[in-house]
């Protein structure tokens, strides 16, 4: 990669991070619901001081920091970086300003844009590609951050009437049929991935089927009508409880007005479109979705297998498989090393990518990888068999 493509790649990234936040409000900025939701003014904050901290910091000896305390609001998870603003606190951050810190956003992308001219060592490249990355997963955290925000206010904000979260899939429904055998997995090129999707390596499939589409909104209701969140042999026992704990009785966005569902998009809250795919699903419900239908869930490595029979890039797709290394998994030296290896435990993996994963940044060995319980995200169900 030259340092001119790295540059239009960098500032082109910085762009469509605040292009995503120029429909907000001013007081949409601060707002942080629960936990799994970040404030989007850290969001802006923290992916520019993530190329502040680890790229010119340690690279730019002419560098000097825009603000010295913004290391310690802006962190998130790099404990051997040092301290930082505990996660359920981010929405308590009036300050720094918005104002302030799209000035500290403008003054890092400025100074980064100037270093990579001058860059000869190709380590930091690699460096800078990876934050980049980094922002790109923040823009798809981003966005479905802002409609848990927008989608939990009693008002149902429209974020913008132009936004289409899935489309209708108009080819028809089939098994797709994969023979027994060896097959490869993993990223297999010299292109961007991250560490986890590394190294390739061989599994072996027996026979299965997986269906060419997802399910939909309509199918999943008949779950519903047919008792599937109050029939307890559909689900896990850690499932149930979650189930019961938290009043769930359908995916979230979803609401009874008088006798008919609705759902809340970031295109407004309308009725329920039955043939979409649907979204906001966790792990627990696409299980007992599947036992309901007497199918299962695909492996990982039974998704990337058959990815290329199927069109995908609607929603990310749960898996069976726990988020784990592959062989050989190495992790980065030093902080970055934090980046993907320490959460590979209790997580599943997701596979495919949504309409709020930037384009770049999606492809087929992408492995997505959450907590059972979470649906803000826009996950969705294939089913195989």
């Amino acid at each position: 990669m030259t340092s001119k493509t790295l540059q239009d790649l960098f500032i082109e990234t910085r762009r469509d991070t605040e292009n995503i936040c120029k429909p907000l409000e001013i007081e949409d900025y601060v707002v942080q619901p629960i936990v799994d939701v970040s404030p989007p003014k850290w969001h802006l904050g923290h992916t520019t001081w993530f190329f502040e901290e680890f790229v010119l910091k340690k690279y730019n000896k002419d560098y000097k920091l825009f603000n010295k305390d913004f290391a310690f609001v802006f962190n998130s998870y790099y404990e051997s970086i040092g301290e930082k603003v505990i996660r359920t606190d981010r929405g308590n951050l009036s300050r720094p300003t918005v104002n302030q810190v799209y000035a500290y956003r403008k003054y890092v992308t400025d100074q980064l844009s100037a270093f990579i001219e001058k860059i000869k060592d190709n380590s930091i490249y690699k460096v800078i590609e990876i934050g980049i990355h980094h922002e790109k997963q923040h823009q798809e955290l981003l966005l479905t951050d802002i409609k848990y925000i927008l989608g939990h206010n009693p008002l149902l904000p429209v974020y913008s009437k132009d936004f289409t979260e899935v489309r209708t899939e108009d080819h028809k429904s089939k098994w797709v049929n994969i023979k027994s055998g060896l097959y490869e997995i993993g990223h297999a090129d010299d292109s961007f991935c991250y560490d986890n999707e590394l190294g390739r390596h061989k599994v072996y499939a027996d026979d299965y089927e997986i269906s060419s589409k997802l399910v939909t909104n309509g199918e999943y209701l008949e779950f519903m009508n047919d008792g599937g969140y109050t029939n307890v042999l559909l689900w896990h026992a850690e499932a149930w409880d979650w189930l019961n704990k938290n009043e769930i009785k359908s995916p979230m966005y979803w609401h009874v007005v008088g006798d008919d569902w609705n759902r809340y998009g970031l295109d407004g809250f309308k009725p329920l479109d039955l043939e979409k795919p649907v979204t906001h699903i966790s792990y627990y419900e696409a299980f007992a979705y599947a036992q309901w239908k007497g199918y299962r869930l695909p492996t990982e490595f039974e998704w990337e297998i058959a990815q290329s029979h199927f069109k995908w890039g609607q929603v990310w797709e749960w898996t069976e498989s726990a988020y784990l290394p592959y062989p050989g998994y190495q992790k980065a030296e030093g902080a970055l090393g934090e980046y993907n290896g320490k959460f590979m435990v209790n997580q599943k993996v997701l596979r495919g990518h949504s309409i709020a994963t930037p384009v770049q940044h999606a492809r087929p060995t992408y492995r997505n990888f959450f907590h059972p319980q979470l649906r803000w995200q826009f996950n969705g169900i294939r089913l195989a068999k």
